[in-house]
């Protein structure tokens, strides 16, 4: 009679069983997700890190007739809080923003439900056409409606002719900041049309059938359904509008050439900072400028950003 040893089973068992795979190192895992997004670092550090660094390194100091470029910490943003060209431009973007954003974005999101309803016969074309005037270039823009608002020479000048009087004058001191809004408006009111249209078209059709059950009718559709389901969208073209804004530049830089007794070289405050820079040689005070603006545009847009996350949530 024979007898086998109890640990027999269990090396049957072992030798059965698959062999185990050895593991990677984790810190070689990482080294190789590390390695795919390094491109996107260095071009991140490149052109986003080191100007931002550069610039706060700039408006700490200042370049001074004796002793040449001297550190003088914060004395350049006491300098600029107490700069009333710098305070006439950035109430003048604030103003450009509390009026042209609002009925630019009424305008897109009007647009937007006038395409998504199928009451509108050839809703492409007409998203094709409201759309086209982004992908003019801001360049080609600005000179364009420029032209037709000069009044020697332009449409408001022919317009004037006829007439008989001098009623329409864009490039007025009263009326230039209203002609730079039309212009900015026109260039992105398909912009955000197409932000807004795109979040309607990923609406849930179920909504729509169980309202149409309800007996809901396109106005409750709307209030309903289409807006709240809107307010994400609503929030980022706010956030880009605001951004917008704050950088104000091309328009009327462009316009300063036909109207350079209204547009001032402090106009905006990148123009502001522009100038100073590169007609006046303030290297200095122009990065203070220009890290004052990016720290007042960052915190508005996280407001309007957490406050928009917040009606969400609810």
């Amino acid at each position: 009679m024979t007898t086998t040893s109890p640990a027999a089973p269990a090396l049957a068992v072992a030798d059965a069983a698959p062999p185990r795979r050895r593991r990677s190192p984790r810190g070689r895992s990482e080294w190789k997700g590390l390695a795919f997004v390094a491109p996107f670092l260095v071009v991140f550090v490149l052109v986003f890190i080191a100007p931002v660094a550069y610039s706060v390194y700039l408006s700490l100091f200042r370049e001074q007739l004796i002793g040449g470029n001297a550190f003088v910490g914060l004395d350049n943003y006491v300098a600029l809080a107490q700069d009333p060209q710098f305070w006439e431009s950035f109430g003048r973007v604030v103003l450009f923003l509390l009026v042209q954003v609002p009925i630019m974005l009424a305008l897109a999101l009007i647009a937007a439900l006038a395409i998504d309803s199928a009451r509108l016969h050839a809703s492409g074309f007409f998203r094709i056409v409201i759309f086209l005037p982004y992908a003019v270039p801001a360049v080609v823009a600005v000179l364009m409606w420029g032209f037709m608002y000069g009044d020697q020479f332009g449409l408001a000048a022919n317009l004037n002719d006829w007439l008989g009087s001098t009623v329409i004058t864009p490039f007025a001191r009263e009326w230039i900041l209203v002609s730079i809004g039309n212009i900015v408006t026109w260039e992105f009111v398909g912009y955000n049309m197409l932000i807004f249209y795109s979040a309607l078209r990923v609406i849930p059709t179920d909504l729509y059938e169980a309202a149409e059950l309800d007996g809901a009718g396109p106005l409750r559709v709307v209030t309903g359904i289409k807006l709240p389901a809107l307010r994400g969208a609503i929030v980022i073209a706010t956030i880009f509008s605001i951004i917008g804004s704050f950088q104000l530049f091309n328009e009327p830089n462009i316009l300063r050439t036909l109207a350079p007794n209204i547009i001032t070289t402090y106009f905006t405050p990148n123009m502001y900072a522009y100038n100073l820079s590169f007609n006046g040689q303030q290297y200095n005070a122009s990065a203070t400028v220009a890290i004052v603006m990016g720290v007042i545009t960052a915190v508005i847009a996280y407001v309007v950003q957490l406050r928009g996350s917040r009606k969400e949530d609810r």
